[in-house]
């Protein structure tokens, strides 16, 4: 007993995450995407697929 209450909640949470207009701020977006110019994920370390030679995978 109880989970009514519970899933009843969940539904409603969901419906409004669902139904909901959220005002996306591309500006924003913009600027924080275009301040990590350089950052490229592995540490700013550039990675060429061409020149990674390994013995395991020439076989």
């Amino acid at each position: 007993m109880g989970r009514g209450r519970a899933k009843a909640k969940q539904t409603k949470v969901a419906r409004e995450l669902k139904y909901s207009t959220q005002h996306t701020d591309f500006e924003a977006l913009q600027r924080e995407l275009s301040s990590q110019t350089g950052s490229d994920g592995n540490g700013g370390e550039q990675f060429d697929d061409d020149d990674y030679e390994d013995d395991n995978y020439r076989r």
